[in-house]
């Protein structure tokens, strides 16, 4: 007897064959741009009223900051802003937690997940 999975993979086999064979014209529109590079047609992200890059920068209180920017989170602590949130403690003595940002979101001190607490 035959298994299964034999059976399954001849017709599938006979598809890929088939397919190699081919030959695949892509047709494109006379001012379609030319070259290797990928064009995406997607909105540049925005902050306020200015373009910016997100492989270099960020969105931060409608601010465009460069990634590897930090702030000071409390007097002993820093975070940076393009990833994190600065939190303080609503509860017992004055301190403050780092907590991640949600890409996507609009996060907020409450709902985020916590990074780390700074000391005190």
């Amino acid at each position: 007897m035959i298994p299964r999975r034999c059976i399954l993979g001849v017709p599938v086999c006979i598809t890929i064959f088939f397919l190699q064979g081919s030959k695949a014209v892509a047709v494109s529109p006379p001012d379609a741009p030319t070259g290797s590079s990928l064009w995406l047609c997607q909105p540049a992200p925005r902050c306020g009223d200015q373009v910016y890059d997100p492989l270099q920068h960020c969105c931060s209180d409608d601010t465009i900051l460069p990634l590897n920017r930090t702030r000071q989170c409390g007097p002993n602590c820093t975070f940076w802003p393009c990833l994190e949130l600065c939190c303080p403690e609503s509860f017992g003595p004055k301190r403050f937690v780092v907590k991640l940002k949600v890409l996507g979101t609009q996060s907020q001190c409450p709902s985020s997940p916590i990074s780390r607490i700074c000391p005190s």
